[in-house]
């Protein structure tokens, strides 16, 4: 491995972001690194060790087309692709099913009441050309977003309590409404590899409260399981990674999703031991993580928290993270010392091992 030098953080460029979330657009610095930050990205991945932690805010192109309604109703709030009503909240920036609004009497009248989304009927190639050509940098590693997964979009589309009583009372009903469900995404899946080019799809489905999982490993098994070895399936079928975003804790539900098929898992920190995942299953589920450094935290906490970071986390090659300072004046670039940290502890980790 090639010793590290500074100029290796030299600006030599720049990238412009598409933002994702409802976040606007965003202009970020390209750098003189050793490798591309796509083959970075892919080590990481592949389960080879990458030459740096990869910084997805810089190393990555994120996809979320507005085109598609789910992502413009959970962005800006309106109706989603199943008629679902979301409101949006400026103060978390985030968009909740509009209270009082169902879009499904009950699961059992699925057929009669769901009218699946004609995806064909969505100019893609106009979308792409229009908002996505020339901003998708052959360099860095492309993934795209898909929210709403199996359960929530069950919840959704009723309410929480009735998809839970759902799980239990109607698992053959359930497995009808997720097999069509499944065909669906398997097609945005391809579009997603077709049209927009992406090396990875993000999927959403969040699966836990902060304390525990919403259901059983048992009920994940029988009525999730299927569904997403299909998923990661097609997206392996389409030379594809597949990462699962799910929020809560959730640890009892990870090897479940290795046998999946998920090649990355992107959790919620605060409510799982993310250290203590990485060591059990590490080699097999790569950790995407959303890190915010708090503006009101001191630089030197900062860094110290990035070091720590690095090496309870990263040493095993297999976490990446969005790196996100929320203090805009800060007197250090901490993506750069991300970089600087993680790149010489890989390096000295890749001497000692010959």
């Amino acid at each position: 491995m090639a010793t590290f030098n500074e100029k290796e953080l030299e600006i030599v460029g720049q990238y412009s972001m598409p933002g994702i979330y409802g976040a606007p657009d965003s202009i970020v610095p390209k750098h003189n690194y050793p490798i591309t930050p796509k083959e970075n990205m892919l080590r990481m991945l592949r389960g080879e060790m990458p030459l740096w932690v990869p910084n997805q805010t810089i190393d990555n192109n994120a996809v979320q087309p507005e085109v598609m309604l789910d992502a413009k109703a959970r962005n800006h709030g309106g109706t989603d692709w199943f008629g679902i009503q979301w409101e949006y909240e400026p103060l978390t920036k985030a968009a909740m099913v509009k209270p009082g609004t169902r879009a499904l009497s009950d699961l059992c009248n699925w057929r009669e009441e769901i009218q699946f989304p004609d995806l064909s009927a969505i100019d893609w190639q106009k979308d792409y050309e229009e908002n996505y050509k020339g901003r998708i940098a052959e360099d860095r590693l492309t993934y795209f977003v898909i929210v709403n997964g199996f359960f929530e979009r069950l919840a959704d589309l009723t309410s929480f309590e009735d998809a839970f009583c759902y799980l239990l009372e109607e698992p053959e009903e359930l497995t009808a409404f997720y097999d069509k469900l499944a065909e669906w995404h398997i097609e945005l899946i391809k579009i997603a590899k077709k049209y927009y080019h992406a090396d990875m799809i993000l999927f959403h489905d969040d699966m836990g409260t902060q304390i525990n999982t919403f259901f059983s490993p048992a009920t994940y098994r029988e009525l999730f399981l299927p569904q997403y070895k299909k998923i990661t399936k097609a997206a392996h079928d389409e030379g594809m990674f597949i990462a699962s975003h799910s929020c809560g804790c959730i640890k009892t539900l990870i090897p479940l999703m290795i046998e999946a098929g998920f090649d990355a898992w992107e959790g919620q920190d605060s409510a799982n031991d993310k250290a203590a995942i990485m060591r059990e299953y590490g080699k097999d589920l790569a950790q995407l993580a959303l890190y915010i450094i708090p503006a009101d935290m001191s630089t030197e906490d900062a860094v110290a928290d990035i070091h720590k970071r690095v090496d309870e986390l990263a040493m095993t090659g297999r976490w990446a993270c969005r790196l996100r300072d929320e203090n805009p004046n800060r007197e250090v670039n901490l993506a750069d010392e991300l970089y600087r940290y993680s790149r010489i502890k890989y390096m000295e980790l890749a001497e000692k091992n010959g």
